[in-house]
């Protein structure tokens, strides 16, 4: 048997893992607990480096077996899996590799070179300076976010001088979060010197890029060939367009589009030395005038398009990161899956409010026997306030994920109505005197 240790392992994550057809020799166990690093109860994240140790240390329980560290949720485990991978000697990307992505401001520096007419102007903030305000030369309005963050944390459309001030502000109060483990991470890979004081606690702001059709390209670095085997449109909603709605696949962008994407998606992981794990990388193309634009450049798989591709694939894209963390070169089916499209919804409420009924064990089995091919999750307890939940984009909340595939988009949104009606997810407003 093969022991993959899993980051972050939950019920629907070991269900999805449980489908991989080359998975049959594979024990999967829990590295870290899912509220640990995913949906920490406290106010920050544990040290790094001590889940590093803490880490290394169980699996060396297992020394002389088949090991593997498997990951796949957004920061921290996008840098942990990799540090410990290096500890351990075990294949991935190297740590400035990894970097090289992870870090916002970094990322996008390298990618100008790669791709310059495809990078939106931008520039480094700290927001703890005496005049951050006064230093800004991008034009009004743009978008500030932390260098590392996600889930739109932090991250606001800011319109005039006053709007950043009064965003600074709640971000001087809340950077640490992710900052000071990142900047945990940073402390262990030799920085340009350039770029040394550009830490977790800064931000970067970038004009506005959020016109016209989103999408993601997952893929892999195989001994420096990378391979995209899947795009996923990214819906949005919400104001400002800032919220996603549903990640939805195969895209419906033109063939055309979706191959000069390709093309630059492996030009861009050549350049940044990433090698020997998964990725994902978000653009823009406007149809008006058939521009592109880079939106950022992940370390990994994206959790949230794994049911998406088992059901139009026939194959969870951990079966990826699986392959690479024993040392293999992956292979991924196409179109082997039982539906033509596929999405995950994303269950927002766009005020503050009283979750006050979640579904019942016998709702959820309802749901399952009129959709075989779903999944559902509910993020948040019933009694929740929603303005107390963490980790939430600057102008909704989440409250559950819903997994549909259909034959066609009209059948997949008609499904997801009366997945709604069925699991009936209802949520008290707050007076306006007692909402923020």
């Amino acid at each position: 048997m093969r022991n993959v240790f899993v980051a972050g392992l939950e019920p629907l994550g070991h269900r999805l893992l449980r489908t991989i057809s080359s998975a049959e020799d594979c024990r999967f166990l829990e590295l870290f607990d899912y509220g640990t690093i995913v949906r920490p109860p406290e106010a920050s994240y544990p040290p790094l480096m001590q889940l590093v140790d803490e880490g290394a240390r169980r699996i060396a329980g297992f020394e002389g077996q088949e090991n593997g560290i498997l990951g796949y949720w957004d920061f921290p485990t996008s840098v942990l899996v990799p540090l410990l991978a290096t500890r351990l000697g075990l294949p991935g990307p190297t740590l400035e590799a990894v970097a090289r992505c992870e870090h916002k401001y970094w990322s996008r520096l390298e990618q100008q070179k790669v791709l310059p007419d495809w990078v939106p102007r931008f520039q480094a903030v700290d927001p703890f300076a005496a005049d951050a305000v006064g230093a800004m030369t991008l034009d009004y309005p743009f978008w500030i976010k932390p260098v590392k963050a996600h889930s739109s944390f932090l991250g606001f459309y800011i319109d005039t001088p006053e709007t950043l001030e009064a965003r600074l502000a709640v971000i001087r109060e809340r950077i640490g979060f992710m900052g000071e483990p990142f900047n945990e991470f940073l402390a262990q890979i030799d920085m340009p010197a350039e770029l040394r004081s550009i830490d977790g606690y800064h931000c970067i702001a970038e004009e506005l890029i959020s016109g016209g059709h989103q999408c993601t390209l997952e893929g892999y670095s195989w001994r420096g060939s990378p391979e995209v085997y899947g795009v996923v449109d990214s819906l949005r909603t919400g104001r400002y367009d800032s919220c996603f709605s549903r990640y939805q696949y195969p895209s419906v962008l033109p063939e055309a589009v979706q191959s000069r994407l390709r093309t630059a998606a492996c030009e861009l992981i050549r350049h940044l030395g990433y090698d020997g794990g998964a990725f994902n990388i978000e653009f823009y193309w406007n149809p008006d005038d058939d521009s592109v634009s880079v939106l950022e450049v992940n370390a990994r798989i994206s959790r949230s398009h794994s049911a998406l591709f088992l059901m139009v694939d026939g194959e969870v894209n951990q079966a990826v990161p699986l392959d690479l963390a024993f040392g293999r070169c992956p292979t991924f089916p196409h179109r082997a899956g039982g539906h033509n499209v596929a999405a995950k919804f994303m269950v927002r409420q766009f005020s503050d409010g009283v979750l006050e009924r979640v579904p019942t064990d016998a709702d959820i089995r309802r749901f399952e026997e009129a959709f075989p091919e779903a999944w559902v999750r509910v993020l948040t307890p019933a009694g929740t306030r929603l303005g107390d939940l963490r980790l939430q984009d600057s102008y909704s909340y989440e409250i559950a994920e819903i997994f549909l595939g259909a034959e066609n988009e009209e059948a997949l949104l008609q499904k997801y109505s009366d997945a709604l009606l069925l699991l009936d997810f209802q949520v008290r407003p707050l007076a306006p005197e007692t909402a923020p």
